[in-house]
């Protein structure tokens, strides 16, 4: 069976789907990485419904739904003024991109991130970043066969999470000289 795979900008209007599939795909892949209640703590902090109000009416920031075969199985966060620059040049920040566990393995990540590149590089921006954990093995990978790089090393700074689990790596993609 042919799978499409879309991205689809979120609006203002979808708060509550949107705060659903966030609650879903966060809590299924990194309920394991959280201490005593810290997972709700910041699914709230993250994902509850005035923040995401708010940064629903940002000029910088935007969600897309991942969609398989019209589908919601993930999202992904793009931020388009991150406080941290990797470069002088125009960077922007891939905050999130999750999809929900029983959808991985298919392809659909990799098609999702292929389709935020194509729409960062329309909007001129020439330097992309993200932090995965530097335990996540497979992310890692993942990000490097895209032709992400290894940046620099930083540190989640939450108390609810496990301290193994704290170390960050940020990867950046030049988008000049990417695929």
């Amino acid at each position: 069976m042919f799978q499409a795979i879309k991205l689809k900008k979120v609006t203002k209007e979808s708060n509550s789907e949107l705060q659903q599939i966030c609650f879903n795909a966060y809590a299924q892949n990194f309920a394991d990485h959280w201490n005593e209640n810290g997972l709700d703590l910041y699914l709230e902090k993250e994902f509850g419904k005035e923040r995401l109000e708010m940064e629903l009416k940002s000029n910088s920031i935007f969600y897309y739904y991942v969609l398989l075969n019209q589908m919601i199985v993930g999202f992904l966060k793009i931020n388009y003024n991150p406080t941290f620059r990797i470069s002088n040049h125009n960077t922007c920040e891939l905050e999130k991109i999750y999809i929900l566990p029983k959808h991985k393995g298919l392809g659909i990540g990799k098609a999702a991130l292929k389709g935020i590149i194509e729409k960062i590089r329309k909007r001129g921006h020439k330097m992309l970043f993200l932090c995965v954990i530097d335990t996540n093995i497979q992310a890692i990978a993942f990000y490097k066969k895209f032709g992400f790089n290894f940046h620099s090393k930083t540190r989640l700074n939450d108390s609810y999470f496990k301290e193994e689990l704290k170390g960050m790596n940020r990867m950046y993609l030049d988008l000049n000289n990417s695929k």
